[in-house]
């Protein structure tokens, strides 16, 4: 029986590493989410098999958005800078 796409380990990892280069290319903590949660799907379907998700891409699919949203909002909560603080600079590195 052949494997869909949807639920192959390698596949999930490749889309973490492109959401990887996406936040080096674009740095906000939303590209590091979903890198986050794609290795989380990726190393869940290598570790367990396809068969934890039932078989379903949609299961997948909503594991994976709701792992994207958790890691999303826990990169917020601890390293965004404290509400009303702005990063001020004395020195200008030209001079």
């Amino acid at each position: 029986m052949q494997e869909a796409i949807y639920f192959a380990w390698w596949a999930w990892a490749i889309i973490a590493l492109i959401f990887v280069f996406f936040e080096i290319a674009f740095p906000i903590f939303l590209f590091l989410g979903l890198a986050i949660a794609a290795t989380f799907i990726s190393l869940l379907m290598l570790l367990s098999g396809s068969a934890i998700l039932g078989g379903s891409v949609s299961i997948a699919l909503l594991l994976f958005a709701g792992t994207a949203l958790l890691a999303t909002l826990l990169l917020r909560r601890y390293f965004q800078p404290p509400k009303g603080q702005v990063k001020t600079f004395e020195n200008d590195i030209n001079e």
